[in-house]
């Protein structure tokens, strides 16, 4: 009897950990960094799809596939919604699941907005989290069946902003750092943006993410410093790239732009535009051929060396 319990135990901590979703926070309690208390609450809206906002302890859910086909790969998920709410499931943990059964370990970033009163500089926050969030996978590599040198970044919308600031601002880690978390490279080692917002320029730019993440009216500096087109070098990671051209809501340039400048600076990449699709998809399951984009983006994950 005590010997059947135990199995149960380890059968549930098993099924616990692979395939399903566990939830670690950012940073340790009380470090939050960039962060001052100004009475708000985090929002939870569930219709359509699950959209959260006015986030204050950002965190991710760790998605783990079976060991047997665990590729080595890993993915931090960027849902988009702005800069102003994040679309969870939608952009996140659907994504999520998805890469788990390709074997894929992911994780999805709860980000900081920085529309929110908590923010001690706003556009600071965004990319402090997503720049944790890779060192946090990193840390936890050799438990999480996952290669350091394997470590992606996917974002969609704005949080395809989020996912090439990171893919064009990382560093190398503070070797020094008292967190041993904090002593890892931020670089991505591949990035996908879907429907990206890239730049910040008022002629292509989305404007509700950029009112939000910079301002009104912002700084020159600042409208150049978050125009990720500008930003890329050699050191900028491999990346695919999917939009469609009927695109009302993030106009495709944002990705053309993008395109460009990594084809500039030889940095390799793979871009798809489709006709049709409009903004915000997400998988786009049950759209014709747009549905396929999720198989192209499989196949060039498994092309990477």
């Amino acid at each position: 009897m005590k010997r059947t319990a135990l199995l149960t135990i380890a059968a549930m901590f098993t099924l616990s950990v692979y395939g399903q979703e566990h939830t670690l926070p950012l940073y340790p309690a009380g470090k939050v960094p960039n962060w001052k208390d100004a009475g708000e609450k985090e929002q939870a809206e569930v219709n359509e799809i699950v959209r959260y906002s006015l986030v204050q302890e950002p965190n991710i859910a760790v998605f783990l596939p079976p060991k047997r086909i665990a590729t080595g790969q890993a993915v931090v998920v960027c849902p988009g919604g702005g800069y102003g709410v994040l679309a969870y499931d939608w952009e996140g943990t659907s994504v999520a699941k998805w890469l788990n059964s390709k074997g894929i370990a992911a994780v999805v970033l709860k980000y900081r907005l920085p529309n929110a009163k908590s923010n001690i500089t706003p556009h600071l926050t965004p990319l402090m989290d997503a720049k944790r969030a890779i060192r946090m996978v990193r840390a936890n590599a050799p438990q999480w069946n996952v290669q350091p040198g394997k470590v992606g970044v996917m974002g969609f919308s704005a949080g395809g902003h989020l996912a090439s600031t990171l893919g064009t601002h990382f560093d190398a880690g503070n070797k020094t750092a008292t967190d041993s978390v904090e002593r890892f490279s931020s670089r991505p080692d591949f990035m996908v943006l879907i429907y990206p917002v890239i730049t910040m320029d008022k002629q292509y730019t989305h404007s509700g993410s950029r009112n939000y993440l910079i301002g009104a009216n912002p700084s020159a500096d600042l409208v150049q410093l978050y125009s990720n087109e500008l930003q890329v070098s050699k050191e900028t990671p491999s990346t695919f790239i999917v939009h469609s051209t009927d695109d009302k809501g993030v106009p495709v340039e944002n990705s053309l732009l993008f395109y460009q400048a990594l084809k500039a600076k030889e940095v390799p990449a793979e871009m798809h535009i489709y006709p049709y699709g409009g903004h915000g998809f997400g998988l786009a399951t049950g759209r014709g051929y747009l549905e396929s984009w999720s198989d192209r983006c499989l196949d060039w994950m498994r092309s990477l060396k």
